[in-house]
């Protein structure tokens, strides 16, 4: 009974925490992670097995848990066999014999998704190398890059970016991109805190923030999609994604890195306007 009686004073607190909206907006989604265990399935699935970019974690649902009012994505060294295992082929995440690290990706795809408003973070990202921490959006129809991606946060190799794409001329990812070196942030002092990541997207422009600090601005009229359909991208609800990744194209080397490593999320919110 007291543990009931303690959830449910946890959820109101955390209602009445959430609610209180910057001026002009209402808030019309949140996540507080205050509910100890998996996290809410009525806000996120997961993505499973190796998924992208050659990255070298194995995603599954057992790295994610809410634990003392925070959601932890736990990235984790280990050795076992990869069940999609196949000498043969030639898809890198079926020819690789062995899972050497697991982590999780959580999205909202299909469950919560938003056109326009303030979207912000309250997190602690770990920039040990190799790591690959991100809360971004894609778009819900078409396929990437022409769904439209937003990296409101993301980090690898000593440097935090900022980042909008959609559709180029050639067919690929035309990047809208700003990158800042954690070192002139403060480096691990400044990794060791929890940090506010913000966008703010309406029918004009998508801006992205840390701290308050404007890190990229770019308005819409640039990101239509440059195959002829006139499609842009960013006039349409965009789901997101929480994850921890390793290695791969851009992320580095984790060999030295001291595991299991910790992307720490407090709390994430959705704003739109009144």
């Amino acid at each position: 009974m007291y543990k009931l009686l303690l959830a449910g004073l946890l959820l109101i607190c955390s209602y009445t925490h959430a609610q209180k909206a910057p001026a002009g907006y209402k808030l019309v989604w949140a996540d507080e992670f205050n509910v100890e265990g998996a996290p809410n399935p009525e806000n996120w699935t997961y993505e499973k097995g190796f998924v992208r970019n050659h990255e070298l974690q194995y995603y599954q649902p057992e790295n994610a848990k809410c634990e003392k009012g925070l959601l932890i994505i736990e990235a984790r060294k280990v050795d076992k066999p990869n069940p999609a295992y196949s000498a043969d082929s030639k898809d890198w995440r079926k020819n690789r014999a062995t899972i050497n690290y697991t982590s999780s990706c959580l999205l909202s795809r299909g469950l919560q998704s938003w056109e326009y408003g303030r979207f912000e973070l309250r997190a602690k990202i770990d920039i040990s190398a190799g790591l690959w921490p991100a809360w971004w959006t894609l778009g819900v129809d078409k396929g990437w890059p022409g769904n439209g991606e937003i990296d409101i946060m993301e980090y690898y190799r000593g440097k935090l970016l900022a980042n909008v794409a959609c559709l180029g001329e050639n067919k690929k990812a035309e990047w809208f991109s700003n990158t800042f070196p954690a070192d002139s942030l403060g480096g691990k002092k400044w990794a060791d805190q929890f940090h506010i990541w913000r966008m703010d997207w309406d029918e004009n422009a998508i801006a992205l923030y840390l701290d308050d600090v404007l890190l990229n601005k770019v308005p819409l009229d640039k990101l239509i999609n440059k195959d002829g359909s006139g499609f842009n991208p960013f006039k349409q609800p965009h789901y997101m994604l929480l994850n921890l990744a390793l290695g791969g194209d851009n992320g580095g080397d984790p060999e030295k890195t001291v595991f299991p490593s910790r992307f720490e999320i407090d709390w994430v919110r959705v704003y739109q306007k009144l």
